[in-house]
């Protein structure tokens, strides 16, 4: 089942709590765009193998590429965003309440970039919308276990793969170029860096866009009353409005974002942010085809740390990662929370 374009716009004009949650959906991704998809290229703008601009414009262009290729061929992220919570119930109520969620992802987001510390937007949606949901339903029937043990299963794995393919990547190139003229390798691992820079942004616009799709499928079929449909194909016209948002918001830039990830963390060499690229895109790919939702930032970020960890422990600036997992794990219950308070008053007020 999927919805048309037509179908949507008449929905929109028919429906204000669906129009405000979409505005509010587009904003989510927009802010994505602008504080998330700078991961991607930060290593490649720390090693100087792109300038910055080059860099957002690469990142740009692979995070429009990544939502249409990798959604065309594979939606299981997208469909497990649908099916983790239980919106059940009066449509009216059930709308207002995502609109709330995106109010409380909007805000955990903005706040986040405005200290410079790299987020979550996925996992902020993930738990801005699971936190909604459970004030619906007055309880934890609004979670689906089977869809969110999910997303456990990706963090596990992002973070897990992220350190190790980080250290092993780095080892290995270490040793293959080992006898390589220093001046010959950097202009080899130049060229590579971009490639594997670009892939990483490919991935973050397939794993990332395809979350955002997820929302507005929910939001659809609660406004036409087909909530519950087992199987959604994700329409072209989406695809190509959230690729476009979110590269609108990538284009301009995150400055803050990346001084944080490629500069402050570790001090990286090419071969370096290139290994910490491969990694991380590596990751990104395996949890998008186990339809795994994942976080980028996690993905990326632990990737760099395997890769500081794989020269020396002391090369790694652990006070900086301690503030970075202090503010993941406070994501889950503080937008959750935000959510669930959201949802309460706007239900109150609007439902």
């Amino acid at each position: 089942m999927t919805i048309t374009i037509m179908d949507y716009f008449n929905q929109l004009l028919s429906n204000p709590a669906l129009l405000v949650t979409t505005i509010l959906t587009l904003g989510v991704i927009f802010v994505n765009g602008w504080t998330d998809a700078p991961n991607s290229i930060a290593t490649c703008v720390a090693t100087r193998s792109l300038s910055p601009k080059r860099a957002i414009a690469l990142a740009a262009a692979f995070d429009f590429l990544g939502i249409l290729v990798m959604t065309s061929v594979n939606s299981t992220v997208a469909q497990t965003i649908y099916r983790m919570v239980d919106f059940k119930g009066n449509p009216q109520h059930s709308l207002v309440a995502l609109c709330a969620a995106m109010v409380a992802i909007v805000t955990w987001a903005v706040a986040a970039w405005r200290i410079g510390i790299p987020t979550s937007e996925g996992h902020a949606m993930i738990a801005g919308i699971t936190g909604a949901a459970i004030a619906l339903q007055g309880g934890f029937e609004g979670i689906n276990p089977e869809e969110w043990i999910k997303v456990i299963y990706g963090l596990v794995l992002s973070v897990s793969m992220g350190l190790g393919l980080g250290f092993v990547i780095s080892r290995i190139t270490e040793h293959l170029f080992r006898y390589t003229e220093r001046r010959k390798s950097t202009a080899f691992f130049q060229k590579a860096q971009i490639a594997a820079s670009a892939g990483m942004a490919f991935m973050h616009g397939a794993q990332d866009g395809q979350k955002f799709m997820g929302v507005f499928m929910l939001g659809a079929f609660l406004a036409s009353g087909d909530y519950g449909t087992a199987e959604f194909r994700i329409p072209l016209w989406l695809m190509i409005m959230c690729s476009a948002v979110m590269t609108s918001g990538t284009m301009i830039g995150g400055y803050r974002i990346i001084k944080t990830i490629g500069m402050r963390m570790v001090k990286l060499e090419t071969y370096q942010g290139f290994s910490a690229d491969a990694a991380a895109a590596s990751s990104l790919l395996l949890s998008s085809l186990l339809g795994f939702p994942v976080s980028t930032t996690h993905a990326k970020s632990t990737a760099i740390i395997g890769v500081g960890i794989s020269r020396k422990i002391s090369s790694v600036n652990w006070e900086l990662v301690a503030d970075l997992v202090l503010t993941w794990v406070f994501t889950f219950p503080g937008c959750g929370l935000l959510g669930y308070v959201m949802a309460q008053l706007f239900i109150r007020l609007f439902g």
